[in-house]
């Protein structure tokens, strides 16, 4: 499989990940709707998922630079950096994105946007006062190519349908607790239903935290190996990954919910299980760079 069918297949696997997150939160909607007998919030919550879903797809980049408290720069604020956007979009046949710049002295990037058209590439300060141009290079060329990749639009998305997600279980779960009684006295029905509600309630978060992991972890790999084809210098890049990993100051405008956006993680100091990083090690993705044959 080339890079080309394997971004094809994540354009696929994307909008299957993303009627998956529909389903979760019409899924607790029907718990709601049980629990307080009125199909009326079921209504509700296919309503709710449908329009978070197009509305996250249409603003998605404006809620992410929000939320990062990234801001925009022209060309004569920073030439070097502009300079190096502008010609690597030309070398992967994109449009060329607008740039934004994060304030902060932690070393890190990210893209978003809906579509190559509508794409974003941002970087923090720090970024570009620890980064030699080859390394910086390696970092700009990979996040154009999630833009390339079609993948910079799932991502931001999460970001608003696992928030929902994780704000309907959490009413699910007191609704369940505080209308136990009422479930009780319809027998073993109610203690089923009762049961199914919590387990659908506790599980749907996580599942949608899980969906989230790997989604990330697999497109940071192809992102790694597109970004290292489009400058033909893997190098730069498996070192601007050491440098960036390897710096202690974590990243102010980071949170759990954009961690994943970012090319490393920005969270720094937490020890985090392999099934919960957001990123694969930093060690097997230099590792692979490493041993392309470019």
């Amino acid at each position: 499989m080339t890079l080309y069918t394997q971004a094809e297949s994540n354009i696929r696997k994307t909008w299957f990940l993303i009627t998956a997150f529909l389903v979760l939160v019409i899924l607790l909607g029907w718990s709601l709707s049980y629990i307080f007998e009125s199909p009326i919030i079921l209504y509700i919550a296919v309503v709710i998922s449908v329009v978070m879903s197009f509305s996250s797809y249409w603003h998605s980049d404006k809620i992410i630079l929000s939320m990062t408290n990234s801001k925009p720069i022209k060309k004569q604020d920073h030439p070097e950096l502009y300079r190096i956007v502008e010609n690597l979009s030309i070398t992967a046949g994109l449009p060329m994105p607008k740039v934004y710049i994060i304030n902060d002295p932690s070393p890190n990037a990210f893209a978003t946007g809906r579509d190559p058209k509508h794409g974003v590439v941002c970087v923090t300060q720090g970024l570009l006062n620890k980064l030699e141009k080859s390394e910086l290079e390696g970092v700009i060329a990979h996040e154009l190519s999630h833009i390339g990749n079609r993948d910079i639009l799932l991502g931001s998305v999460i970001v608003v349908l696992v928030g929902l997600i994780a704000l309907l279980s959490d009413l699910a779960i007191r609704s369940l607790f505080f209308n136990r009684g009422r479930r009780d006295d319809k027998g073993n029905l109610g203690m089923i239903m009762l049961f199914i509600g919590i387990i659908a309630a506790i599980l749907a978060p996580l599942a949608a935290s899980l969906l989230r992991l790997a989604i990330s972890r697999k497109r940071e790999f192809l992102a790694d190996a597109s970004g290292a084809l489009l400058t033909r210098y893997p190098e730069g890049l498996a070192r601007a990954l050491e440098k960036i990993s390897q710096d202690p100051i974590s990243l102010k405008a980071a949170s759990n919910a954009t961690n994943h956006l970012f090319i490393a993680s920005p969270l720094k100091g937490k020890k985090v299980s392999k099934l919960w990083m957001t990123h694969p090690p930093i060690e097997e993705r230099v590792k692979a760079l490493r041993q392309m044959d470019i």
